[in-house]
């Protein structure tokens, strides 16, 4: 601390002094002991590691929040992209809002306007809807906050993308197809479980199709779509529609379900139906659960997404945006098939 001749900005020492000779003692202690508390306080707040970085907290601060608005976070698959965007931002000193947005374009909207009002440092979406979504995104462009799309992409070219990472969509509906004729050497009839409104999943089933259309001018052993249904990407609809399906088709060899969920919800119907043996499933994503299944027999195969490999790439994405880096428009992650020999050898089962 230092002494009374260092004051500045006193005129007369002295009176200083005898204006200190005249308070209490106690007075006096209480002013040091708040003196030194400020000193102490200003020492850890610009405190630093080893390295000499300032503390994460001042960085975090410094970067701004993401807010993330995704499609649903009851799928898993949509759960592990936000947690992984959260952790990987943290990393990178940045917060983040992760939402989700349960399907509804109304909520994500809504969700979409508080991130500008707070004035968020970038906003990532998985639109609900990507025609709908386009006049939110304006209204974001417009308040100069970046906008990243994951896993769906904004179907409108008059909005301001910085950049969009998914999985590749329509390489996956082809590698699904490949997974399907090889659990039906024979051939067979085969429905395919949809989900319209996602364009990732048009994209699954058109890769799906050209293959199988493909196979079918050069092969003996035809494999026939008989039937394409709504299954919503749900466990329950799923189910319901395979129902559906075999009542029209008994015969039925194979489904082709766009996710996981639709998957599981296919399998439980034919077991309820005593047709699991007859039936080959194929599914898409590689979730937990679905892989569990593929390794018990229960699904023949899932192309499999890497759900971390898009959030990661999405906080790289825009940590390079905001560092004035080139950063490319679109991203697609191949998926892999994954087959019960795999299922088989993987640690993370049970």
């Amino acid at each position: 601390m230092k002494d009374v001749k260092d004051v500045k900005d006193v005129k007369d020492v002295k009176d200083v002094k005898d204006v200190k000779d005249k308070e209490p003692k106690s007075m006096q202690w209480w002013k040091l002991a708040v003196v030194l508390f400020s000193l102490l306080t200003i020492g850890c707040s610009s405190s630093t590691d080893e390295g000499g970085a300032a503390d994460s907290g001042s960085t975090r601060a410094e970067s701004g929040t993401i807010g993330v608005s995704l499609l649903t976070l009851e799928n898993p698959f949509f759960k592990v992209i936000g947690d992984t965007i959260a952790a990987d931002a943290e990393k990178n000193g940045f917060a983040t809002n992760v939402l989700s947005a349960d399907e509804s374009i109304e909520k994500q909207s809504d969700q979409v306007k508080d991130f500008i009002v707070s004035e968020c440092a970038a906003i990532v979406l998985c639109p609900c809807d990507p025609v709908a979504i386009g006049p939110i995104i304006k209204e974001a462009n417009a308040a100069g906050i970046p906008v990243f799309t994951v896993d769906i992409p904004c179907a409108l070219d008059d909005v301001d993308i910085v950049c969009q990472i998914a999985t590749d969509n329509y390489g996956g509906g082809k590698e699904a197809a490949a997974g399907m004729i090889e659990a039906l050497p024979a051939g067979g009839k085969v429905a395919v479980l949809h989900f319209k409104q996602a364009q990732s999943c048009q994209l699954r089933v058109k890769g799906f199709t050209e293959v199988i259309d493909a196979h079918n001018t050069s092969s003996v052993t035809k494999i026939e779509i008989v039937q394409v249904l709504e299954g919503g990407a749900a466990k329950d609809k799923s189910a319901a529609a395979t129902d559906d399906i075999l009542q029209t088709h008994g015969d039925l060899a194979g489904i082709f379900a766009i996710n996981d969920p639709s998957a599981l919800g296919a399998r439980a119907a034919l077991e309820k139906a005593g047709k699991a043996d007859q039936v080959k499933i194929i599914g898409f994503d590689g979730m937990p659960e679905g892989k569990q299944a593929i390794k018990e027999g229960k699904i023949f195969a899932d192309p499999i997404q890497f759900p971390e490999k898009m959030g990661t790439g999405i906080v790289d994405a825009i940590v390079k945006h905001s560092n004035g880096e080139p950063v490319e428009k679109e991203i697609l992650i191949p998926t892999s098939l994954y087959r019960q020999a795999d299922a088989l050898a993987d640690p993370d089962l049970n």
